[in-house]
Order: C-alpha cells, then structure tokens, then sequence
C-alpha cells in the first residue's frame, strides 16, 4: 500500500545511457527547490549511481537492503542533502537483492516513503527484466526517457506497453540529447517523429549539453547551484510542469537558430 497524498513517480528508459538517472537526480534537487518534500529511491540494485550524482556517496552507511530486512529504520538510512534539506536519498542495496528482492518489498518501501515525502521518484533499472517489474510495483505514475535514435526509442515503446499492462498512469514523456541542428538536417529523429511514435504527452526536451557531463563528474546536479545552461533550465521547467505549472516547451529549431546566432556573432567579434 502507498501513502495516500503522495506522488510515486517512475523514472524510466528501456534502453540504458539515456540520461534516466541524471534526470532523476537533477529532478529531484529542482522539486527539492521549488519548496518540495523529494526523495529519490534508487531502485537500480545491480549497478547503483544516483549516489555518485548527487555527491552522496560518501555519506552512505544503510540503505534499503538493511531497512527491509529490519537492522535499522528508515530515517537512518535516508541520506539528508546538505545544500537541499528538502531533498533525501535512499541508496540501493548489494547487488546481491536481486536475488530475493520482490514487488512487495519496494511497495513496503515507497510507503514508509510515502509517510515524510510529498513526491517519491523512483529511479528505475534499465531493461525489462525483475529490477524493472520491482520498481514498477510502487509506482503510481512514470515518466520515460529517452533520445531521439531508433534503437532508444523502440526499446521506450515496449517500456510504456509493460507500464500501460501495470495500470501506470499518467506516463509522460522526456526527450533527452536534444541536437536542433542534426534534427534540423533530418539526420535525428525529429520530436514530431518521437511523440508520434510513442504517443505520449511531452513532459520535456532537454538540449544537448556538456555541463552534463562535467556535473555529473563532479557530483553536483546542474539545478543544485542555479546555473543557466540549456540542460539546467529544461530540467526546472520540468519539475514546474510536473507541480502544474504552464511552462511553455522549447522549440528545437529555434534553440538552433539561437545557437548559430550567437556563434555567428562569436566570429564577427575584432579580438584587438
């Protein structure tokens, strides 16, 4: 049973290296943000990361494994961000749950979650496999991620056929990597090609950036220290429309006319 009141929100992809993390973890300071109550449960109990995004991984000493199996309570397991007090972790276990973990145990888990958090996001494993149909049983709702490649986006269709069988609803939709140009030069899948494939609701777009990276590294989510990069903005205007708001999406060909603007102005600029 989950906690009436709370949202229980999947994060999830099919196909693995699609952002599917990343997001859950600059979603989660972004809703943390706008005032909140967030936790992050990472369900990926094979190969933990959320831990190492959110620069907590140093602060880890139970996680869900002990909690379930009664060697500690939750709060000593949920993992306070020091710059976000309104954000809380809670680590995946050993690997080695895969084993004996079943849907029951992440249910029991989301309502104790449920009991001190507005919104539960549930960062899924990649795939379709146990870890998935797990972390599908304490959701309520889900939003899929995914990038504009063929390959990504089939393996999300067959991610939203399981979710629709589990009675998930609403399911949402994320495009990830966005490059207006290769879009605007017909050499990625269009946002067009990928909503109408999917048939989804478009939660958000998310350019193409390389302060991903250096945040990720870095364990510092782009929405923990206001920066305005393309990638920062697009994961806060995604935290406002999941609270309600109207926030109106980028359009990707303008993001590019944008972009060549302003290198076009870059190279007309006289360095004395």
């Amino acid at each position: 049973m989950t906690a009436p009141g709370t949202r229980y929100i999947l994060i999830c992809s099919g196909k693995g290296g699609v952002g599917k993390t990343t997001l859950t973890a600059n979603l989660g300071i972004a809703l943390a943000r706008q005032g909140v109550r967030t936790a992050v449960l990472d369900a990926d109990f094979g190969l933990r990361n959320l831990d190492l995004l959110l620069g907590l991984e140093n602060r880890i000493v139970f996680t869900a494994q002990e909690v379930l199996a009664g060697s500690c309570r939750l709060e000593q397991a949920l993992v306070k961000h020091k710059q976000e007090p309104n954000l809380a972790l809670l680590p995946a276990g050993n690997p080695r749950m895969l084993e004996w973990l079943k849907p029951e145990d992440m249910q029991r888990i989301a309502a104790m979650l449920g009991e001190q958090f507005d919104i539960v996001l549930i960062d899924c494993p990649a795939g379709i496999e146990d870890g998935f149909k797990n972390a599908v049983a304490a959701a309520q709702e889900a939003i899929v991620i995914t990038t504009p490649e063929v390959s990504a986006v089939r393996d999300a269709d067959r991610v939203i056929g399981l979710l629709n069988s589990h009675g998930v609803k609403p399911i949402q939709l994320v495009l990830n990597r966005v490059r207006p140009k290769m879009m605007a030069n017909q050499e990625m899948l269009s946002v067009s090609d990928v909503t109408d494939i999917l048939a989804l609701p478009l939660l958000g777009l998310v350019m193409e950036d390389e302060q991903v990276i250096v945040s990720t590294n870095r364990g510092e989510p782009l929405t923990l220290n206001g920066t305005k990069s393309p990638a920062a903005l697009a994961y806060n205007n995604i935290a406002r429309r999941l609270r309600g708001e109207e926030v109106p999406l980028l359009d990707p060909a303008k993001a590019g006319r944008g972009l060549r603007a302003k290198l076009g102005r870059l190279m007309t600029t006289k360095i004395f």
